[in-house]
């Protein structure tokens, strides 16, 4: 029964539309009805500027790690792969919540803040090699949705080759993430591919600067 109402106090937490909240709070307009509709921080980043994009990704990111934790509070487990996969159950619901959100109408974001978050709360090494390959990625093209893209392959890359995890339920579960973000981003994909995706309002000195090179 306990693993049963933290799973749901995850699915609340993650539940939680911080875009919505600052969008109608701060803007008085639903970020859902703006961009791409999605109730994520990409979104944000585009319609409310970076700040507000990095406060609301900021916040996705913690869903995903505090919903980790919630394991802690559950009696002792009798295995580290126990633990491991309990960390995974409570992580996903949180995921499942940010996509779907009990408190927005169902309708939330693609997950891939808070899915960093889980991974944060489980394998934080795993994390920060991730979160080389998303800023590199995005310094280089100012797409969130292309570095969330090859972040996410990293993923599994890293969990099965470079750190080789020993637990093929979070091997699995790498691989999973992967295809799911590829499948979610499909439209963004095909923007790419045709030149239309929109970039994210950070480094714009940096493009002038190279602009000015190049004219000059």
């Amino acid at each position: 029964m306990q693993e049963i109402l933290l799973v749901l106090c995850a699915y609340c937490l993650g539940s939680i539309p911080t875009s919505v909240w600052v969008s109608k709070g701060f803007f008085g307009i639903d970020i859902r009805d703006y961009g791409s509709g999605n109730a994520g921080a990409t979104n944000t980043f585009r319609i409310l500027g970076p700040r507000w994009g990095s406060f609301v990704m900021i916040c996705d990111v913690l869903k995903g790690f505090f919903s980790v934790k919630l394991a802690a509070l559950l009696p002792e487990f009798n295995s580290d792969i126990a633990l491991l996969n309990m960390q995974l159950i409570l992580g996903i619901a949180a995921v499942i919540g940010h996509i779907f959100p009990v408190w927005a109408d169902f309708k939330g974001g693609k997950g891939v803040a808070t899915l960093f978050g889980l991974v944060i709360g489980i394998s934080p090494w795993t994390a920060l090699a991730c979160s080389g390959v998303f800023l590199l990625v995005l310094y280089l093209t100012r797409f969130v949705s292309l570095s969330s893209i090859l972040a996410s392959v990293a993923f599994p890359v890293f969990i099965l080759v470079i750190f080789n995890v020993d637990n093929h339920i979070y091997r699995g579960f790498a691989v999973t993430v992967a295809l799911l973000v590829i499948l979610t981003h499909q439209k963004n994909i095909g923007r790419i591919i045709k030149g239309g995706e929109s970039k994210v309002p950070i480094f714009k000195k940096r493009d002038r600067r190279r602009q000015k090179d190049q004219d000059s």
